[in-house]
C-alpha cells in the first residue's frame, strides 16, 4: 500500500493533550459487558482469564486507577526506596505518551474525515447522518488505540527481553475491545491493562512490568487490526502517514512495521570449509556475504546495487542430502562473524514452518508479518526459505491450498511492486529439492541462481570421509587404523574459487537437449559474437517455452552484471574496517567501481554473456523438464511393479 501524503505530528500539539492523556492515567470507569464477566467461567479460580473476567466485587462505578497500581507496585519492587522502579517509570511515561499520541491521531482523523462537523450536530442528525456519525466513531476509536498501542510497542521493543515465550504463554488475552466511542475505548483497554499489572503472578521484578506492557500492547495491536475488515470510512487512514517529530517513529494506515523488529533465530555455526563439494554455491554465498556487509547504514543504500551487483532474491536447488541445511548456516555463520567484528546489528530470519493458516486470509497476515522485517533498513537481514516448494508451489497445480496461493500473493507483492523496499540490506533466500514444483511467477524473481550438487570428484568423497573420521580419531587417537592418500592433502579441493570463471570456464554450449537444438539453430543464422544472436534465441526459447519473459532476460543481464562485480574485496579491508566498512557512502561506491574496472582486465564481455545465458537457458529447461520426466519415471516405476506383480501372481499360482 502506498501513502500518498506525509503529515507530521508536532511536539507542541502533543504537549496540548498531555493533560487529557494523564487524567486517563488517573482514574477510568469502565463496566465490563456480561460476555467479558462470563468468559472462561468454567475454568479452575486460578486462571488468569477468569481473573480478568470475573467481578471485581466493587460498585460498577469505582474507579480503576493505573497510577495507583502503578505505585503499589513500586512499594511491592522497591519498598525501601524513595525512587520509582527503572522499567516500572518507563513503562508509565510511554504509557502516557501513547495515550497522548493516540488523542492526536483521533483529532487528525476527526478533522479529516469530516467527523468533528458531524459531532458538532450531533443532535440534529437524522437516521442515515446518525448511522455516518457511529461509524466514524468506531473509525476513530480504533484509529486512536492502534496508534497508542503501536507507539507503545516502539518504545518498548529495546527494552523488553529478548525471549517473551513464558509471559506470552501465561497472557490470556483481552477479554473485550470497545469501539463504542473514544472514553470507552480507553477506558476499557486501561481497565484491562490494570487488572494485569495488578495480578499477583504477573509481575515479579521490574523487567516484568516492561515486558507485560509490550505483550498486552502488542495484543491490542492484533485485536485492532483483526477488525479492519469491519469499519467504514477509513480512506483517511489509509491514504497517508503522520510521522512524529524529531523521531522516526511513523503511523502509515495500519500497517505494522514493528513486525519487522523480529529477533534473530538460533542456528548451528558452520564454516564453509565443512562443506563437501559445491564450489559454485560456496562462491556465490561469499559473494552475498559480502555484497550486504557493503550496506551503507547512514545512506540507506548498498553500493553494489548501483553497480549491479546485488541479489535481493536468489535460488539454491539440488538433490536431497546435498547440503542445502548445511549452506544456509554457514551463510549465516559467515555473515555473523563479520557483523560482530564490524560492530553491525544482524537479523537470521528464515521463514517458519507454520505459515499456512486453515483460517481464510490467516495465511497471507502471517505471510506479511514475515515479509515485514526485510523492509528494515537498521540491520542485514538474511532470509532462507527451505524447502521452499512447500509453501511457493506452483499455484495452478492440482490439491494447491489457498492458504499456499495467499503467501505465494504476498511474496510477489513484496519482491517487486508497491511494497517492494530494498535498500540492499536485505536477501531473501530460496532453497529447494525441486525447483520445476515452484511457482513459475516466484521464479521469475530470481535474480541470482545456483546448483546445490554435494559432493562429485575423487577429493570430495575423500574429504567427505575424513570429516566424518577425524572426530572419531580426535576421540580415539589410533582407532583409525586407515592408510591417507598419497597425493592429496585432505580438504586442499575443498577451497573457495577465486571466480566464476574458475567455475564456468568449460561452459560452451548448452546441455540440455532442447536447449541445444535451438542453440545450434539460431547460431546457424547468426554469430555468437552479435547482439541480434541473442534477440533471436530469446524469441527461439520463449516458442518453446512460453513462460520464458522480459523478466527471465532480465535476469539474465543481472547475472552478467554479477559477473562484472565478481571481485574479492581485499582481505585487510575486513581486517581494518575504517579501510573500507566505516567509509562514507560515495567513497565505498568509489572503491569498488576501482576494483570492478580492475577486475574487467583480461575479461570478455561476450564470453561472459555466452556463459551466463547458457547457463540460465539451461536451468529453465531443467526445470520445466524435470516435473514432466519425474512423472514419466513414476508411471514407468508403477508399470514394472505390475509385470512384477503379475509374474509373481503368475508363479504363485502354477
Amino acid at each position: 500500500m502506498q501513502h500518498n501524503s506525509t503529515f507530521p505530528i508536532k511536539n507542541v500539539e502533543l504537549k496540548n493533550l498531555r493533560d487529557e492523556a494523564t487524567s486517563y492515567l488517573k482514574g477510568i470507569q469502565w463496566d465490563q459487558s456480561y460476555k467479558a464477566k462470563s468468559k472462561e467461567k468454567d475454568k479452575q479460580d486460578d486462571s488468569i482469564l477468569l481473573y480478568l473476567s470475573k467481578a471485581t466485587g466493587k460498585a460498577t462505578n469505582e474507579i480503576t486507577s493505573v497510577s495507583k497500581t502503578v505505585l503499589s507496585l513500586k512499594k511491592k519492587l522497591l519498598p525501601d526506596s524513595v525512587a520509582i522502579p527503572l522499567q516500572l517509570n518507563k513503562a508509565l511515561y510511554t504509557l502516557q505518551e501513547g495515550i497522548t499520541l493516540g488523542l492526536w491521531l483521533r483529532d487528525s482523523y476527526s478533522d479529516a474525515s469530516g467527523f468533528s462537523t458531524l459531532n458538532e450536530r450531533k443532535e440534529a442528525l437524522d437516521a442515515s447522518g446518525r448511522r455516518e456519525f457511529d461509524s466514524k466513531q468506531h473509525t476513530a476509536t480504533a484509529f486512536m488505540l492502534f496508534g497508542m498501542a503501536y507507539y507503545i510497542q516502539y518504545q518498548l521493543r529495546d527494552v523488553a527481553s529478548d525471549d517473551l515465550t513464558v509471559l506470552k504463554n501465561k497472557f490470556a488475552g483481552i477479554p473485550e475491545i470497545s469501539l463504542v466511542s473514544p472514553i470507552k475505548g480507553i477506558s476499557c483497554v486501561l481497565f484491562y491493562y490494570d487488572k494485569y499489572l495488578s495480578h499477583p503472578e504477573m509481575v515479579r521484578s521490574d523487567q516484568d512490568v516492561t515486558d507485560l506492557t509490550a505483550v498486552f500492547f502488542e495484543a491490542v495491536v492484533s485485536e485492532i487490526q483483526q477488525r479492519i475488515g469491519s469499519l467504514e470510512y477509513t480512506e483517511t487512514i489509509t491514504d497517508r502517514t503522520y510521522k512524529l517529530e524529531d523521531s522516526e517513529f511513523a503511523v502509515s494506515g495500519w500497517e505494522n512495521v514493528l513486525e519487522g523488529t523480529a529477533k534473530s533465530v538460533e542456528f548451528n555455526k558452520i564454516q564453509f570449509e565443512e562443506i563437501v563439494g559445491n564450489r559454485d554455491a560456496k562462491h556465490f554465498a561469499r559473494r552475498l556475504t559480502e555484497r550486504l556487509l557493503s550496506y551503507d547504514f547512514q545512506a540507506k543504500k548498498n553500493p553494489f546495487q548501483e553497480l549491479g551487483g546485488f541479489m535481493p532474491v536468489f535460488m539454491g536447488y539440488g538433490i536431497p542430502g546435498t547440503g542445502k541445511s548445511m549452506l544456509i548456516a554457514a551463510i549465516a555463520t559467515r555473515l555473523k562473524e563479520h557483523c560482530d567484528q564490524l560492530e553491525i546489528p544482524f537479523l537470521f530470519h528464515p521463514m517458519p514452518d507454520t505459515l499456512i493458516s486453515t483460517f481464510q486470509g490467516g495465511s497471507a497476515e502471517k505471510m506479511v508479518q514475515w515479509m515485514k522485517p526485510l523492509q528494515d533498513p537498521t540491520k542485514l537481514i538474511f532470509a532462507p526459505i527451505d524447502d521452499a516448494e512447500n509453501n511457493l508451489q506452483e499455484r495452478t497445480a492440482q490439491g494447491v491450498s489457498a492458504g499456499v496461493k495467499e503467501v505465494i500473493g504476498v511474496f510477489l507483492r513484496y519482491t517487486e511492486g508497491a511494497y517492494a523496499v530494498n535498500y540492499g540490506n536485505s536477501s531473501v533466500g530460496l532453497f529447494t529439492n525441486l525447483p520445476e514444483m515452484l511457482d513459475k511467477a516466484v521464479i521469475s524473481r530470481v535474480q541470482g541462481r545456483f546448483k546445490i550438487d554435494g559432493a562429485r570428484t575423487l577429493p570430495d568423497f575423500v574429504d567427505q570421509d575424513y570429516l566424518w573420521w577425524k572426530k572419531i580419531e580426535k576421540t580415539l587417537p589410533g582407532f583409525v587404523n586407515m592408510n591417507n592418500p598419497k597425493d592429496y592433502d585432505y580438504l586442499s579441493d575443498q577451497g573457495l574459487a577465486k571466480n566464476m570463471g574458475e567455475i564456468l570456464s568449460r561452459v560452451e554450449k548448452p546441455t540440455e537437449e532442447r536447449v541445444l537444438e535451438i542453440y545450434d539453430t539460431v547460431a546457424g543464422k547468426h554469430q555468437d559474437s552479435d547482439h541480434m544472436f541473442y534477440a533471436a534465441l530469446y524469441q527461439a526459447i520463449q516458442k518453446a517455452f512460453p513462460f520464458f519473459s522480459s523478466r527471465d532476460v532480465r535476469n539474465i543481464q543481472s547475472a552478467v552484471s554479477l559477473r562484472l562485480t565478481d571481485f574479492d574485496l581485499p582481505k585487510e579491508w575486513f581486517e581494518d574496517p575504517s579501510l573500507y566498512f566505516k567509509k562514507p557512502y560515495e567513497t565505498k561506491f568509489n572503491m569498488l567501481q576501482e576494483l570492478m574496472k580492475a577486475n574487467m582486465k583480461g575479461l570478455s564481455f561476450s564470453d561472459i554473456r555466452k556463459q551466463e545465458v547458457v547457463r540460465y537457458l539451461d536451468n529453465v529447461a531443467t526445470i520445466a523438464d524435470t516435473d514432466f520426466k519425474r512423472k514419466v519415471d513414476q508411471r514407468v516405476h508403477d508399470l514394472r511393479v505390475q509385470m512384477e506383480a503379475r509374474d509373481q501372481f503368475e508363479k504363485d499360482t502354477l
